[in-house]
């Protein structure tokens, strides 16, 4: 992974989660803080009694979070990908989780090479508690904008 592919999907992630210092609920509620993080420094679930933490924190926590990101890209993906494209997904990833990553229709589509079929498939977690929510809709058209970008320069 390129530094410009972590940087590309580190700023989506932060742009579309927002810092939080506090423990909150996601919409379906799943305990977060900092930029999305469900795990704190020690690998442990937040929870409400999560203490608040710092941004320099979140951010740590968010580089980490992203790594685990891009290892399942490294893992799963048998095909090329460009850096945007490696950005879009991992960003993806971070949101949705790797398992359902794993086992998506995107991911199967990707490694067969079905490039245009995968980018469809991005608006397909637009969905949280059974409802479209505006933000993820927002969220995953630039993903699909970026992914796109990466296809162009491949």
């Amino acid at each position: 992974m390129s530094e410009a592919s972590k940087q590309k999907a580190a700023a989506l992630a932060s742009e579309f989660e927002g810092f939080r210092n506090y423990p909150y609920q996601d919409p379906v509620g799943i305990w977060t803080i900092g930029f999305g993080s469900t795990r704190d420094a020690n690998g442990q679930p937040i929870t409400s009694a999560t203490p608040p933490i710092t941004l320099q924190t979140a951010l740590t926590w968010l580089q980490r979070d992203m790594a685990a990101a891009f290892a399942t890209i490294a893992a799963e993906v048998k095909v090329p990908l460009t850096d945007d494209e490696k950005a879009a997904i991992a960003d993806l990833i971070y949101n949705i989780g790797a398992g359902n990553f794993a086992s998506s229709t995107l991911l199967r589509m990707l490694n067969e090479k079905d490039y245009s079929g995968a980018t469809a498939q991005f608006d397909r977690w637009d969905m949280a508690g059974g409802r479209v929510l505006a933000g993820l809709l927002r969220r995953r058209e630039a993903e699909t904008v970026l992914f796109e970008q990466g296809i162009k320069e491949a």
